[in-house]
């Protein structure tokens, strides 16, 4: 019997691009906290013979470009987590445009590989997102997280649990386009990684995984690199954000990889999507 299929994907940020940061008094005492996260996310892949998608923020690509080189060369997809890191829903229309376009064409240009997957910081979607999304030259989007609402984070918006064309999340989504949502914990509803694997431990995580597995749904799971580093304490940064950060994240990686899952791309649980409909292009005519 063949291994389910899961994706932990990797929001590539720096410490410095969180909103919590943004917002902060203090600031960082070094540049590019969480670059030490990366090299970490990579080694523990290989190990594990797992591929991966590196959801990077585009300006990183300026800053660093042989670290995005290295994740597509060895065999990760690169996508899209916009240029700046700047929520979409704070944007105009141009704005939003131009973080999407110019991420595309710098992540594309440094990792030598077309770039069509997306996912917005904080999962903060602007108007017209699928259609801004597909107008950009994107194939898939990864920024729905079908949770229950959580006061002053998201959710409460959506249901869809596993990958579905864009028109079943939004029905003015263009054709064509699909959607990869995060996963999260049957019946509590509550995301499986990001914040709350360092909240709820490493096996409430593997126990969620094991269940969506059991329903046929793959587990989209995302980490962030600063996660997996020592942070230096910064004030005006809420305590939750230093939560189980560091030797805790790597161990937890480990053990996660270490799970009986095949460890795909999310691009190829977006190519589900798309190859169940041989011509989906049709459909916009």
């Amino acid at each position: 019997m063949s291994q389910p299929r899961a994706a932990l994907s990797v929001d590539f940020e720096f410490f410095d691009h969180l909103p919590a940061y943004r917002g902060a008094r203090g600031t960082v005492d070094r540049p590019a906290v969480g670059l030490g996260g990366v090299t970490a996310l990579l080694d523990a892949f290989a190990a594990a013979d797992a591929a991966a998608t590196f959801f990077t923020v585009g300006e990183i690509a300026d800053a660093h470009p042989r670290v995005v080189e290295r994740v597509a060369d060895e065999g990760h997809e690169v996508a899209s987590h916009t240029y700046t890191h700047r929520h979409l829903s704070d944007l105009d229309a141009d704005e939003r445009r131009d973080e999407l376009v110019r991420s595309k064409e710098r992540l594309e240009a440094v990792a030598g590989e077309s770039v069509t997957g997306f996912r917005a910081p904080s999962f903060d979607m602007g108007p017209d997102h699928f259609g801004t999304l597909a107008s950009a030259g994107y194939a898939y989007d990864a920024s729905v997280v079908p949770c229950r609402s959580i006061p002053g984070w998201y959710g409460g918006e959506f249901d869809a649990e596993r990958p579905t064309p864009a028109s079943a999340v939004d029905p003015a989504a263009p054709a064509g386009l699909a959607e990869v949502p995060a996963a999260v914990m049957p019946y509590l509803r509550l995301p499986l990684t990001g914040t709350w694997i360092r909240f709820f431990g490493v096996s409430y995580t593997i126990l969620g995984m094991r269940l969506l597995a059991r329903r046929g749904v793959a587990p989209v799971l995302y980490v962030h690199p600063w996660e997996l580093v020592d942070l230096p304490p910064v004030e005006g940064v809420p305590k939750r954000v230093f939560v189980r950060t560091g030797a805790y994240m790597r161990r937890a990686v480990r053990r996660i990889l270490a799970e009986p899952f095949a460890f795909v791309t999310v691009g190829e649980l977006a190519d589900d999507v798309t190859s169940a409909d041989p011509n989906p292009a049709a459909r916009s005519e």
